[in-house]
């Protein structure tokens, strides 16, 4: 497996079937890279984004 991603692969790799969903985690800081007109997001970047990012559910009574 690579180490960067296209938005596809990373959808992909997050489990996500719309391009929505990861701009909102690109729009909440998940950090991209671009060189020139190609857009790349790193796997070490995701899963650390996805670490600082968990909640424990909380049960409801």
């Amino acid at each position: 497996m690579t180490e960067y991603f296209s938005y596809k692969q990373a959808m992909e790799y997050l489990g996500f079937d719309s391009y929505k969903s990861l701009t909102s985690l690109i729009n909440s800081g998940l950090p991209t890279i671009q060189v020139g007109k190609t857009k790349k997001i790193s796997k070490t970047a995701i899963d650390k984004f996805m670490n600082e990012h968990q909640t424990v559910a909380k049960e409801v009574n």
